[in-house]
C-alpha cells in the first residue's frame, strides 16, 4: 500500500486517542473483527503510519532551527525566556495507547502471521519512545493499555531514560526479527530494512548522548551502542547511492521526484494530488512572505570541499572571495543544494535565469534541494507532490562511518565505501576517496568549537552535515554531541560584498543585486534586487561586516542557549495532574 492516507478504514478507528495518561480509552470496534483475521490486523497496523513525520512542513523544516540556517525570526526554542513549563508541549500518549492495545490483543490472537504485525507495532513503539526520550529524558515506560482505574500507572513516576532506551532497542530487535517484508519497491512500507536503518539512527544518537553528556556518568556504555550501529548497517543490503545519467543531478533528483528512487531511498511518504495530499517545500524555501525563508550561512558553505578534495578554506583569500568565484569547482552537492552558476527555473515551462534572490534569501545562499524548478503553482501554493524522504542509504553509511570513527575502527577500506563513496558521487577526486585524513582541518576544528580534533571524525562530521542538509537531523546532532551553544553562537553570515553597488551573482553579465546605504540608488535594470545594508543591528536587519564591505550579516533576533534546553520541561498542566513526574533540571 503506497499511501498511508488510504489506510484508515472506519472499523479500526479504535479508542485510545486520549492525549494524557489520565484519560480513559474508549473502544469502539469489535476485537474479533480485528484480531481474528490477518486483514483486520493489517488494517489496524496501517493506522500507525500516521505517526510518521507530517508532509506539509516536512522533515525539511526541522533544520531551520540549527547552526547553519539563517531564517525569518527566531524559533521559540531559542527566544530568551520563551520556553517554559507553561509553553512546553509534546507530553501526549494517545499513539502509545493505540500501539499497546494492539500488541496486547495481537499476542493472544490465533492468526498465524501475528508476529509480523506485532513486530510492526513494536517498531512504531520504539519510534514513539525515541522521540519522547529525546524531548523529555526520563519518561514512564508503559507496555500495556492503561485502564482508567489503574491509578498506580496513571500517577507513577518516570523511568530512567537509559533503561527506557534499552527497551527501545529490544523493540527494534524484535521488529527486525519478525517483520515479514524485507524490502518494498515503493519505499513507503515499513520493512526489516527500514527497522534496521532506523536502528542505526537511534543507536548512534544514544551512543553519542552517553559519550558526550558526561553528567550522567554513562560514557562507559557508549561503545556497545556504537557497535550496534556498525553491525546493523552491515546487515542491510540491496541499496546503493543513486546515480543519474548526468552526475550534476544525482544528488538533488532524489528530492524532487514523486516516485522515490528505490536504489537509495529506504522510506518515504508518497503524496497524491488526486487526494489533495501535498507538501509545501517550494513556498517554504522560496516565497518571501511564507514560512521561515531559510538560507544557508557562509560559515557552512565554507565546509564544502573543492573538486580536487582539498578544503576551500586552504585558500588564504577565502574570506574575501565573491560569490561568483567561491562557488566554482566545488563539491557538486553545493550546486544541487543552492542556486549558483547557470541555475535556471521555469515559468509556465519557459526557462528563466535564476540567480540567488536576496529578497527571498537572507544570506544569498538560497536553497533548491527540495524545490521544483517550475514556479507555478508551487511557489505560491502548497502544491508540491515530490515524495517526502524520511530515510535513505546515504544516512546509513554516515551513521556507520561516525560509529567506526568514534570506536577507532575506521580503515581505508571502510572509508572508501562510506565517505569516499559519497564524495565520489559528489564529483570529488583525489586521495580523499580512498585514504583517511591524517591531519585535522583547522577550519573544522574551529567550526565545532574545538570539541572534535580527530581528523577522521571531523571529516565524517563535514560529510554528514553536507549530505543531510535540510533532512531534519541537524538539531538532534547538535544536542547529542552536547554542542547546544552552536544554536546561539553560529554566525548568520552571507555572501562577501567587496564594495557597495551592483553585483553580478551568476557571471552572466547582468547585474542581480545592489547593496546600498543611505539614499536608494537607481538600478541598472528592473530585475536588480535592492538591499539596504546601512549599519542596522535591529532584528531582521542586514549589514556588512566591515561597514561598506565584507560579509553580509543578518540579524534574526536574539538567540539564547541554556544547557537546560537539552531537555524540554514537563508541561505544567501534566506535572500538576501528576506531581510524581517531577520536573527536568533547571525547569523547577
Amino acid at each position: 500500500m503506497k499511501l498511508y492516507k488510504y489506510i484508515l478504514a472506519s472499523f479500526i478507528l479504535l479508542s485510545l486517542w486520549a492525549c494524557d495518561l489520565d484519560e480513559s480509552p474508549v473502544a469502539t470496534a469489535n476485537g474479533d473483527a480485528i484480531f481474528g483475521s490477518e486483514s483486520g490486523m493489517e488494517l489496524y497496523v496501517n493506522s500507525f503510519y500516521d505517526n510518521l513525520p507530517g508532509t506539509d512542513t516536512g522533515v525539511f523544516t526541522i533544520d531551520n532551527t540549527s547552526d547553519y540556517v539563517a531564517r525569518r525570526g527566531v524559533d521559540s526554542y531559542l527566544v530568551p525566556n520563551a520556553l517554559s513549563p507553561i509553553t512546553s508541549t509534546g507530553w501526549s500518549w494517545g499513539a502509545l495507547r493505540n500501539i499497546n492495545y494492539f500488541i496486547k490483543n495481537a499476542e493472544t490472537s490465533e492468526v498465524g502471521t501475528k508476529e509480523n504485525y506485532i513486530g510492526l507495532a513494536r517498531f512504531f513503539r520504539a519510534l514513539f519512545y525515541f522521540e519522547k526520550v529525546k524531548r523529555f529524558g526520563d519518561v514512564p515506560w508503559i507496555e500495556v493499555p492503561i485502564e482508567v482505574q489503574d491509578s498506580t500507572t496513571l500517577y507513577a513516576s518516570r523511568d530512567n531514560r537509559f533503561e527506557v532506551m534499552e527497551n527501545v532497542l529490544d523493540d527494534l530487535n524484535y521488529a527486525i526479527e519478525n517483520i515479514a517484508l524485507t524490502s518494498d519497491p515503493s519505499c513507503s512500507r515499513i520493512t526489516r530494512n527500514v527497522a534496521r536503518a532506523y536502528k542505526t539512527r537511534i543507536c548512534l544518537y544514544e551512543a553519542s548522548f552517553r559519550k558526550y553528556h558526561t553528567g550522567y556518568g554513562m560514557q562507559g556504555t557508549a561503545e556497545s551502542w556504537y557497535q550496534e550501529v556498525i553491525d546493523e548497517a552491515n546487515s542491510i543490503n540491496g541499496f546503493s547511492l543513486h546515480q543519474a545519467a548526468d552526475n550534476t543531478r544525482s544528488y538533488r533528483e532524489l528530492f524532487i521526484t514523486p516516485s522515490p528512487f528505490a536504489d537509495e531511498t529506504i522510506l518515504a511518504v508518497l503524496l497524491d494530488p488526486s487526494l489533495q495530499i501535498y507538501n509545501s517545500a517550494n513556498r517554504r524555501f522560496i516565497s518571501p512572505t511564507y514560512g521561515d525563508r531559510p538560507s544557508i550561512t557562509r560559515n557552512f558553505v565554507n565546509t564544502y570541499l573543492k573538486l580536487d578534495g582539498t578544503p576551500f578554506t586552504d585558500n588564504p583569500d577565502y574570506e574575501a572571495t565573491p560569490f561568483a568565484e567561491e562557488v566554482k569547482d566545488r563539491d557538486l552537492r553545493l550546486q544541487q543544494t543552492i542556486r549558483l552558476g547557470d541555475y535556471q527555473r521555469t515559468e509556465n515551462g519557459t526557462p528563466v535565469i535564476a540567480p540567488p534572490n536576496l529578497s527571498q534569501s537572507y544570506t544569498g545562499y538560497q536553497p533548491i534541494k527540495w524545490c521544483y524548478d517550475e514556479r507555478f503553482p508551487y511557489d505560491d501554493e502548497s502544491r508540491n507532490d515530490n515524495a517526502h524522504i524520511i530515510m535513505r542509504w546515504a544516512e546509513v553509511l554516515l551513521n556507520k562511518a561516525e560509529a567506526l570513527a568514534e570506536l577507532g575502527k575506521m580503515n581505508d577500506a571502510e572509508w572508501a565505501t562510506t565517505i569516499g563513496a559519497l564524495r565520489e558521487r559528489a564529483g570529488i577526486a583525489g586521495p580523499t576517496l580512498t585514504s583517511m585524513p591524517v591531519t585535522a582541518d583547522p577550519y573544522m576544528v574551529a567550526y565545532y568549537k574545538g570539541k572534535f580534533t580527530n581528523p577522521v571524525l571531523l571529516e565524517v562530521l563535514r560529510e554528514r552535515a553536507i549530505e543531510l542538509t535540510f533532512e531534519g537531523l541537524r538539531p538532534d546532532d547538535l544536542r547529542r554531541w552536547h554542542l547546544g551553544e552552536l544554536f546561539e553562537e553560529a554566525p548568520m553570515n552571507g555572501i562577501y560584498v567587496a564594495a557597495l553597488g551592483e553585483q553580478d551573482l551568476n557571471g552572466d553579465g547582468i547585474m542581480d543585486v545592489c547593496f546600498y546605504q543611505g539614499e536608494r540608488p537607481q538600478p541598472s535594470n528592473p530585475s536588480v534586487v535592492m538591499i539596504d545594508v546601512s549599519s542596522d543591528t535591529s532584528e531582521g536587519g542586514r549589514k556588512l561586516s566591515n561597514g561598506s564591505s565584507g560579509e553580509l550579516i543578518y540579524n534574526p533576533g536574539q538567540r539564547q542557549w541554556e544547557d537546560r534546553k537539552y531537555l524540554y520541561p514537563i508541561p505544567q498542566g501534566d506535572y500538576e495532574q501528576n506531581t510524581n513526574l517531577g520536573q527536568n533540571p533547571g525547569w523547577e
